[in-house]
């Protein structure tokens, strides 16, 4: 069995483009690019082809997704079937460093295995890759919208490691369509799923269907809601790979289980170049008009998609990877069952009816601080620390410090009648006042709120 390498003129409403400048001796496959000639044995689950080897062959032109970046070569893969249970090696692999982690990924897909490069902290991977003396691939999606400084940081990239990232792009029709029908900014206004779809996950669909396996910069602390049980490697749960089907596609995390602050310290360790945007305040970094810096007391991802609830802050490339609320951790009112937050003994806790109580007076004997919560939510638990010393600070203070948990059964009249728009919203209901004022910044730290707090009482 054998794969025909295919090349096609490199054009936007394909997939992708060859540089001008790549030399012809660059050996490096298109991601994409490969197309299965002949087909003896399937791999699923845990199946893997091994043994492979360089072979030479001829270029065509026809309808592939990809063009050819710099060669003509193509991997031959023996007949030969090894069989292995990726949840066994996962667990083996969960206390291992990753550098161990990228070294077996690379040893074991070679050729077939491509790091996916966000433009971010994600440069630690390829940092890893370069550390384990093995060659290796990088590829990137590029949306259209990114910023200038993560453009000039792919090029920086680039001359640093020796190498061509091989990009991928969203397809001109679909991007046409969706813009001449809603607009430049319809995600701001109906979520940003469908732009994502057509300009992430579409063209990453793409790609990995010319791989056997990815190799990602996800961790467990970018977002707790969801990227909580993220595995060091597992079978791909939603994408499919070279040969098709379920279990054809592996994924490897090889920083998972490592916190952001031990990313920020390897990189200063190794002088690995990094986005100019982290130096103003991004740290994940996306599409321009979708990405912002974050500030104090906020979680990295409440840079994304602020406009939005906490569990839709992602695109769709990792889908197979988010905790979802399971019937173990629902309860029969559609509430979560995670333990609360903002426990303290200077907190009131506000049922329905005393919520609706406090926003019926039009004169308090004190005034109130509430908080509006979810206990899944990231961006709640976060600010948790601010708020609780917030509540001791004000304690005896004249001001009531108090939280109402507004999921659930109790989302829609919080969002009719308490002017919630997304986890955290922070009222003060001022003592002589009847209608609540909404905390319209996003610092969460313990010293805006009080500033908040002085500005009313």
């Amino acid at each position: 069995m054998a794969f025909a390498v295919t090349s096609s003129p490199a054009a936007i409403s394909g997939s992708s483009f060859s540089r001008s400048s790549a030399s012809s001796d660059l050996k490096i496959p298109q991601i994409g690019s490969f197309r299965l000639a002949d087909r003896h044995a399937t791999v699923n689950l845990s199946q893997k082809r091994c043994a492979v080897k360089p072979v030479n062959a001829e270029p065509k032109s026809n309808d592939s997704m990809l063009s050819h970046a710099a060669t003509t070569s193509a991997p031959e893969v023996s007949e030969k079937v090894e069989v292995e249970d990726f949840d066994q090696l996962a667990k083996e692999l969960n206390n291992a460093s990753p550098l161990e982690i990228m070294d077996k990924a690379l040893e074991k897909f070679g050729n077939d295995i491509a790091i996916a490069f966000s433009g971010a902290e994600d440069v630690a991977l390829i940092e890893y890759a370069k550390l384990t003396g093995r060659p290796f691939r990088v590829f990137s999606l590029d949306t259209g919208r990114l910023n200038p400084e993560t453009y000039r940081f792919f090029d920086e990239v680039e001359k640093h490691y020796a190498i061509r990232i091989e990009y991928m792009f969203p397809d001109a029709v679909e991007v046409q369509a969706l813009v001449r029908s809603k607009g430049l900014f319809s995600f701001y206004e109906d979520g940003h799923q469908e732009c994502c779809r057509v300009r992430k996950v579409r063209p990453l669909r793409r790609a990995l269907k010319g791989l056997r396996a990815w190799i990602t910069g996800q961790r467990k602390d970018q977002s707790p809601g969801t990227r909580s049980e993220v595995p060091v490697v597992q079978v791909d749960p939603v994408f499919e790979g070279l040969d098709g089907g379920y279990g054809s596609l592996l994924k490897w995390n090889p920083v998972a289980n490592v916190d952001g602050k031990d990313i920020w310290n390897f990189l200063r360790a190794m002088n690995v170049p990094v986005n100019s945007l982290h130096a103003q305040g991004f740290v994940s970094i996306g599409c321009e008009p979708c990405t912002r810096p974050v500030l104090p007391g906020q979680h990295e991802r409440e840079g994304r998609w602020w406009w939005e609830d906490a569990k839709a802050k992602e695109c769709g490339l990792h889908k197979g990877n988010l905790k979802e609320d399971g019937a173990a951790q629902v309860n029969g009112n559609g509430a979560t069952t995670e333990s609360d937050i903002f426990n303290s003994q200077s907190l009131v806790t506000l049922s329905r009816t005393g919520i609706e109580n406090l926003a019926k007076l039009e004169s308090r004997k004190e005034s109130w601080i509430v908080v509006l919560y979810a206990p899944w939510c990231p961006f709640c638990q976060v600010m948790e620390a601010s708020y609780v010393e917030l509540a001791e600070k004000l304690a005896g203070s004249g001001v009531k410090v108090a939280k109402f948990r507004a999921d659930g059964e109790q989302k829609e009249y919080s969002k009719n009648e308490l002017q919630l728009g997304s986890f955290p919203t922070i009222l003060f209901f001022p003592k002589h006042s009847a209608k609540p004022i909404k905390y319209a910044s996003e610092k969460r730290d313990v010293d805006s709120l009080m500033a908040f707090v002085n500005a009313l009482r």
